[in-house]
């Protein structure tokens, strides 16, 4: 799901586990070795685990990022690829033009699975390897629809098509989902900080000249 970053190679992911976990684990044993407190014994361990775990999260942000932009990209590629078909390009061509023209993760991914056709991997298998890898629902659907279009002889336009215009109903589904959540977001903020600085400043004045108020009494 996160591809292959360049700032996140594989190599360098396993050789920083087990190196973040010994810096973990020596931090941690100087934090606990100087004190029987059992708190601070708990702290030494969650610093070992943080420090082998880093990798791990860093590599899941990656790909949360990656899959969310590939999810933004998606009806715009469709779109793409459909004017390639109707213009009379094959599906592998309309996918390698909007592989070529393309700069995102999306674009990437359509790269690499013509990539596996040329190295002999079938159809079937890289467009179920390509779903597998983005592992994003409305693209599994869209391979699923492709091979079965593949299977029944019916024109690839059609299925771009449809599948495009599904995906800028969800992908303005999100949009909606996000903005309903948006005044939740905000309360949180001002329930955290600014209400109580509100607070302070309304009822201070008034605490204190009653404070004042009773001592003077």
């Amino acid at each position: 799901m996160a591809g292959r970053p360049p700032s996140l190679p594989l190599g360098r992911v396993l050789a920083a586990k087990p190196l973040l976990g010994l810096l973990g684990a020596l931090f941690g044993f100087l934090i606990s070795s100087n004190s029987s407190s059992g708190i601070l014994k708990l702290l030494g361990i969650f610093v070992v685990l943080l420090g082998y775990f880093i990798p791990d999260l860093m590599l899941y942000s990656k790909g949360q990022e990656r899959q969310k932009a590939m999810q933004l990209e998606l009806a715009n590629t469709m779109d793409q690829m459909l004017i390639s078909v109707e213009a009379g390009l094959g599906f592998e061509g309309a996918m390698a033009r909007a592989g070529e023209n393309g700069k995102g993760p999306l674009a990437e991914e359509l790269v690499r699975t013509l990539q596996d056709m040329q190295v002999g991997r079938s159809r079937r298998e890289s467009y179920l390897a390509l779903a597998e890898r983005t592992n994003i629902p409305e693209l599994r659907s869209f391979v699923q629809a492709v091979i079965q279009a593949d299977i029944y002889g019916i024109a690839i336009s059609r299925v771009l098509r449809v599948q495009a215009k599904v995906m800028r109903v969800k992908r303005r589904q999100r949009a909606e989902e996000k903005a309903m959540k948006l005044p939740v977001m905000v309360l949180f903020p001002l329930l955290l900080f600014i209400f109580p600085v509100l607070f302070i400043a309304i009822l201070g004045p008034a605490i204190i000249n009653a404070i004042a108020t009773f001592s003077g009494g």
